[in-house]
């Protein structure tokens, strides 16, 4: 079945769109303000144990629905088995969830849960093949699926990572496998993003798949080098930390960071086989309001 989310529609079209990411904590309680995201923000990820053990992605997304905001479902492959991935792709469904982005998730050890097993039963291009054989109907062993399965499915990728060659090679497999859209790791250097986007183009990926720069509205200069030294998916330019270095005290590096993400869009968004941006505020979603309408 073809899914009927309101990010599928708008993919279709010709506008610039824009998500952004909301992490849960660990608490029971989910108070999300529908305008705090923007009237421009069309859908919104609920991360899967992110940052450690936090509320479900499910439940918090339930949450965001029932609030008026269109959720994005993660789930990733670290946590669970091929059995516990489809129960929960089937329980979603029900619940209403109409998109789902499929990750294999960050290593425990670098979640703060070291002392936890994991799982890697498949990785992220197996899960997306699964979904689409569930849009299909059916389970991965070919049992029929009783009721409607529909979801738009979405997959990450790393434009910083190199070989370029090989980056390409596993996009094009996500894509293959059925993965409707792709949400890129932050962009810090547009022009390194240009070249990724360029091949990206040229492989005749973007007739195929909606992408979405990825876009971080940095807290400070700490905070800046602390992801580049941990995670070798963010590549921060030097002058970025120095920009936030020098912009004085807490509260204005931060002002900062969202005065580089949003400058960092305005080049983005005319970029050819570009279909929008993804904010990532990393827990500070009071920043996306500000970022979707500054670049207007």
């Amino acid at each position: 079945m073809k899914p009927d989310s309101k990010l599928a529609v708008t993919m279709g079209g010709k506008e610039f769109i824009f998500t952004a990411e909301y992490l849960p904590v660990a608490g029971t309680e989910v108070t999300i303000d529908p305008k705090l995201f923007g009237s421009n923000v069309i859908a919104v990820n609920v991360a899967d144990n992110h940052h450690g053990v936090s509320m479900s992605s499910l439940a918090a997304s339930l949450a965001l629905s029932r609030g008026g905001i269109e959720p994005v479902f993660q789930i990733i492959t670290r946590d669970r088995n091929r059995i516990a991935l489809q129960s929960d792709l089937l329980g979603a469904a029900y619940l209403g969830m109409k998109n789902v982005l499929c990750l294999s998730g960050f290593h425990q050890t670098l979640i703060g849960c070291s002392e936890s097993a994991n799982v890697f039963d498949i990785d992220s291009v197996q899960l997306i093949d699964i979904v689409k054989k569930m849009n299909n109907g059916q389970l991965l062993d070919g049992t029929k699926i009783q009721g409607n399965f529909a979801m738009l499915i979405g997959a990450a990728a790393n434009p910083n990572l190199k070989p370029l060659e090989l980056n390409i090679l596993r996009l094009s497999k996500k894509i293959a496998a059925g993965a409707d859209f792709i949400q890129t790791q932050p962009v810090f250097d547009v022009d390194d993003f240009k070249v990724w986007l360029e091949a990206v183009r040229n492989a005749g990926l973007t007739d195929k798949t909606a992408i979405l720069a990825g876009v971080m509205p940095l807290k400070g200069a700490a905070q800046a080098k602390g992801l580049a030294d941990t995670y070798t998916d963010y590549i921060i330019p030097e002058a970025i930390i120095n920009r936030l270095d020098t912009a004085g005290g807490i509260e204005a590096q931060e002002k900062e960071g969202v005065k580089i993400t949003a400058e960092i869009i305005n080049k983005l968004r005319d970029l050819p086989g570009l279909k929008g941006v993804h904010i990532l505020s990393g827990g500070n979603e009071s920043t996306v309001s500000e970022l979707s309408g500054l670049s207007q």
